[in-house]
């Protein structure tokens, strides 16, 4: 294996995977760490840990289980994966996680780039935005677990890592990967170790990609993978797949505001049940009933918790933000495992907190990577009779799941 990846959450490490994927990498995601070696063939392994939100403590411990695994399988190159969206708040896991992997692989020189154009994630003087606005103004500000209060990502990994935080600004970055290269050593020198670069554009990640040849970790959003492989000597290769015929059947957790439109879009064409969070906590709605709804309603049938900011405020208050997001989370896994002992062979999942659950509780441990969806979301094999889509919350058309639905397979 050549290039090892450590993802914080289920979504975002298929999305690394997909971008490795369409690079022509032969790649495979883990559900979290194997209990074996990875197959000799592979070019790339993603391990997808569910270790976002969770103590940073036990997220460090996590991260460094899988960066042991991985170098066992002779990896020459760590990718520590997070959101595009810097999910983390000042108390949060992305510079704990950095600053052990770094201490683990005595890496200098560590590029911290979230930047994801396709998806409008851009990085400006050290500043994340979203499409045409501030991270902070983005709507992310509203998030029930990681609210991001911040647009710059200086600040922000400052809060959190213990060690000196520099910039390569836009203007350098313009001018090539060996510009980038210098103004990452001079950064080094000025006593920065974790280093943010600006990237607007995909051939800036390209140019960044290549001036990260040779260093020993990298981290940031899938967007700056695109040009590790050429790194290796890996020229781009059509993803093969293989559609799954059968019942599809749609589980949304996310609260974002891209979700929110995808799930107002699919209510004016099929049916969904909303999943109320005091009626899971009561036990009044059980997994059993909405699996049972959901395997035998026609077309494309939606089961959703996700609400407006107002809303989820009122549910933190009532039960505690993390008893609510934890019952939310069972629930749906539970939901999953029944839906796939109906026989159902086509689950769409939106949310990270979401996704990770339902593929823990599927007993997933390796998915095959297919083509993309959107961007940042492709189609997964689990099985030879299930597939699965993990959505980001942010990510996605206004149509995705009946995009989706049909990238997976057909009734």
């Amino acid at each position: 294996m050549l290039l090892g990846c450590i993802g914080d959450d289920f979504t975002g490490s298929s999305d690394l995977a997909n971008t490795l994927a369409k690079a022509g990498m032969r790649t495979v995601q883990y559900s979290g760490i194997p209990s074996g070696p990875a197959d000799a063939d592979l070019q790339a392994g993603v391990v997808s840990l569910k270790s976002r939100s969770i103590d940073p403590e036990e997220a460090v411990k996590q991260s460094l289980a899988a960066l042991r695994w991985l170098q066992d399988q002779g990896c020459e190159q760590i990718f520590f994966k997070y959101c595009s969206t810097f999910d983390s708040t000042e108390k949060g896991n992305i510079g704990p996680v950095a600053d052990a992997l770094a201490e683990a692989l005595d890496a200098h020189k560590i590029i911290v780039c979230p930047a994801f154009p396709g998806a409008g994630r851009s990085i400006y003087q050290g500043y994340l935005f979203v499409k045409d606005a501030l991270l902070n103004e983005s709507g992310m500000e509203n998030h029930p677990l990681t609210p991001m209060k911040d647009a710059n990502l200086r600040r922000l990994m400052a809060a959190q890592s213990v060690h000196s935080v520099g910039l390569v600004p836009a203007e350098t970055v313009f001018k090539g990967s060996t510009e980038i290269a210098a103004r990452l050593q001079a950064e080094h020198t000025a006593g920065h170790r974790m280093i943010v670069v600006d990237a607007l554009r995909d051939e800036d990640l390209m140019q960044i990609g290549a001036a990260a040849t040779g260093l020993p970790l990298v981290t940031g959003g899938s967007g700056v993978a695109l040009g590790l492989p050429a790194n290796f000597g890996i020229a781009p290769a059509q993803v093969p797949w293989h559609p799954q015929a059968g019942k599809a059947a749609i589980l949304s957790g996310s609260c974002s505001t891209a979700t929110r439109g995808q799930i107002a879009y699919h209510l004016a064409r099929y049916k969904g049940l909303r999943i109320d969070p005091a009626a899971v906590i009561e036990g009044s709605q059980t997994p059993e009933d909405v699996a049972q709804w959901l395997a035998v309603t026609d077309g494309l049938p939606l089961a959703y918790s996700s609400a407006d900011p107002a809303e989820v405020a009122q549910t933190q208050a009532r039960f505690g933000t993390n008893t609510a997001a934890t019952a939310l989370e069972g629930f749906f896994g539970k939901v999953a495992a029944r839906l796939a002992s109906l026989g159902v062979t086509r689950i769409l999942t939106a949310g990270g907190e979401t996704s990770g659950a339902v593929v823990e509780a599927l007993e997933i441990e390796t998915l095959a990577i297919g083509p993309e969806i959107d961007p940042g979301v492709p189609a997964l094999r689990a099985s030879e009779t299930l597939v699965i889509a993990l959505k980001s919350g942010n990510f996605g058309s206004e149509d995705y799941f009946e995009k989706a639905a049909a990238v997976l397979g057909q009734d």
